[in-house]
């Protein structure tokens, strides 16, 4: 299960091996996540007029020294490469399936992740402290909690009457590198464990979006391979918000000149409206007829930067609006695309420094993991085969 795509090391040809893509996937992420935080919620305008022009790299905290106190978001330490939530999520996530060893289900998010988020303190680096993750994620991710350790619903069923929101989708890159180079498989595996989290199109990014990663993962994968492996697997609302956002994407290569048209084209799927911090009445309701804003901007923005991470990411953080995501899920895909040396070093350092994170270990467990599974597969495919073989009558 090893990628072979060849990338050019100046006069030297190398490949990515499934480590590699693993290792871009998730620091690319964590990467991104971090960038994204301190100006999540803000508009273009706002984030310019703060900045005194785009993001190019780490920023601190909005409201600066004030973070402490700050409304609303305070007493959150955003920025200065800290990690958000997004990560946090994907971490506990590489653990599931660490303890698991396996495929994963709607069932496991109920036995394993619940009990990481309510039971096992952790450094959190935007409270900079060791506290639950319980107390870090927001309300539409202590709903599983809720859901499932104090009201015992079916984990498969959980996910309904929760707001519709990238809060699966978020934390997903690893259902997909455990699938990596098989996107069907994917899809499928992130639409049963995001059952105990998310309904409705929420869910169905979830499943697009770890469809995604593993595309990423193929040989010879490429961005605009990536978007076509999403649009043959998306349904309803996200398959048209993904397509008329990269219909878009497609005419422009800068992320500068893509701002504006990437939100008009996501605009009449997004049910949150054009104040983010002031949602609509209708926002994050079930509908087959929208889509979350933010796998869509992410694919436009790799698109615009033909993969390239650093204008994909930074696309993605200047974007604003959830952004950290956008850029979360942008920097995964890239990073699966070109591996780590794609993401730039001095990135990697600071917020592995500021979050006190080991932005690898998650990697090697979970390409471990991987390796596993797909012995595993293989072994009941054969066994499949076998049996089928004896029914049909077939030698």
């Amino acid at each position: 299960m090893t990628s072979m795509t060849p990338v050019r090391s100046g006069a030297r040809t190398t490949v990515l091996t499934l480590d590699e893509r693993i290792t871009g996937a998730l620091v690319g992420a964590a990467v991104g996540d971090a960038l994204g935080g301190p100006v999540e919620g803000r508009p273009p305008e706002q984030i310019m007029a703060r900045h005194g022009g785009r993001i190019s790299g780490i920023v601190g905290p909005w409201d600066g020294d004030d973070w402490r106190t700050a409304r609303p978001i305070a007493p959150y330490h955003k920025g200065d490469g800290h990690v958000t939530d997004d990560t946090l999520m994907t971490h506990a996530l590489v653990r599931v399936y660490d303890a698991v060893r396996d495929h994963l289900d709607a069932y496991a998010v109920a036995d394993h992740l619940v009990p990481e988020l309510i039971s096992t303190p952790r450094w959190i680096p935007e409270l900079e402290a060791d506290a639950l993750p319980l107390q870090r994620i927001f309300l539409a991710e202590k709903w599983i909690v809720a859901r499932l350790h104090y009201g015992h619903v079916d984990p498969r069923e959980a996910g309904s009457g929760n707001i519709v929101n990238c809060g699966a989708a978020m934390y997903m890159a690893p259902v997909g590198l455990v699938n990596a180079a098989h996107p069907e498989a994917a899809y499928a595996e992130a639409l049963d464990v995001a059952g105990a989290h998310q309904s409705s199109y929420g869910r169905e990014a979830a499943g697009v979006f770890a469809a995604a990663v593993a595309a990423a993962c193929a040989p010879d994968a490429t961005p605009a391979g990536v978007v076509e492996t999403c649009l043959s697997l998306a349904k309803d609302g996200t398959r048209s918000a993904i397509e008329a956002v990269c219909e878009v994407a497609a005419r422009h290569h800068d992320f500068e000149t893509a701002l504006a048209p990437l939100r008009a084209a996501v605009a009449p799927f997004d049910t949150v409206g054009p104040d983010y911090r002031a949602p609509s009445l209708g926002a994050r309701r079930p509908s087959r007829l929208h889509a979350i804003e933010e796998l869509p901007i992410a694919l436009g923005m790799l698109l615009v930067a033909d993969g390239d991470y650093r204008h994909a990411v930074l696309g993605s953080v200047n974007y604003g609006r959830d952004c950290d995501s956008i850029a979360t899920m942008s920097g995964a895909v890239a990073g699966a695309l070109h591996g780590e040396p794609a993401v730039p070093a001095d990135w990697v350092r600071t917020v592995a420094e500021a979050s006190r994170l080991d932005l690898h270990a998650p990697a090697r467990a979970l390409a471990g993991v991987a390796r596993e599974v797909f012995a595993r597969d293989t072994a009941r495919r054969r066994a499949h085969e076998s049996a089928f073989a004896a029914l049909a009558g077939t030698p």
